[in-house]
């Protein structure tokens, strides 16, 4: 997990984003699309099929690979949105299955290692967005289609993918402590995505409820998005 870089070829800059993107664009086309169809109950016509991440539409081109917003074609899909749905299609397992139990991200299988990283760029970036914002966050996990837990002063499961539930939980601050936020993900998480891919997901949830609540993007402040080795 690591920060935008550029490398040099022949003299020219390249973007690693954008390498790492065009190789996963081209393992999509070499998979079984019918199967992915099937296994993930997916949306399709003769062109494209469909997926629904963090309640936005996405549309996969069954002939490039390419992958745009059903509502907003133009728009530019960020990396960590890229790796989450081709890496949702090559990792999961047929058999995966959610669990319905969620641990913290350390506690995902072969995880560990990146947990400073994403407490850094992401649960510290989820605590400091909606420090004092309580209820812009509650209306930013309803408008994702959250339901509400008993955990925190602001506590939701949401879904990502159909099958790859989150739990958001919130502790606003006050004059003795800071605000304080986790997100939690099923125990067979693994299953259905790389562990490293999981960072793209919890960075990506922080995205959405900060676009939900009218606090606009913050993938400027994540320092880059993240980068999958794999």
């Amino acid at each position: 997990m690591r920060e935008s870089y550029i490398t040099h070829r022949d003299g020219k800059p390249v973007d690693n984003y954008e390498m790492t993107c065009e190789k996963w664009r081209k393992i999509y086309l070499e998979m079984d699309q019918e199967e992915l169809i099937k296994r993930f109950h997916l949306e399709c016509d003769d062109q494209a099929s469909y997926i629904v991440y963090y309640n936005e539409k996405y549309r996969v081109d069954r002939k490039n690979g390419m992958i745009t917003l059903v509502n907003n074609p133009e728009k530019r899909i960020s990396f960590n949105t890229l790796m989450s749905i081709y890496n949702l299609f090559y990792y999961s397992r047929p058999w995966a299955k959610v669990r319905g139990e969620f641990v913290p991200f350390r506690q995902v299988k072969r995880a560990a290692p990146f947990d400073p990283a994403f407490k850094r760029m992401v649960l510290d970036l989820l605590a400091d967005t909606f420090s004092g914002h309580c209820e812009l966050l509650e209306k930013a996990c309803q408008a994702l289609g959250g339901r509400p837990i008993r955990q925190g002063d602001v506590g939701y499961e949401i879904k990502a993918f159909d099958c790859v539930p989150v739990t958001v939980v919130f502790w606003d601050g006050d004059e003795e402590f800071k605000a304080q936020a986790n997100i939690l993900f099923d125990a067979d998480i693994t299953d259905f995505i790389h562990e490293e891919t999981v960072c793209c997901i919890g960075a990506d949830a922080v995205r959405r409820l900060s676009e939900e609540a009218g606090l606009g993007q913050v993938e400027h402040l994540l320092g880059g998005d993240i980068v999958i080795e794999g």
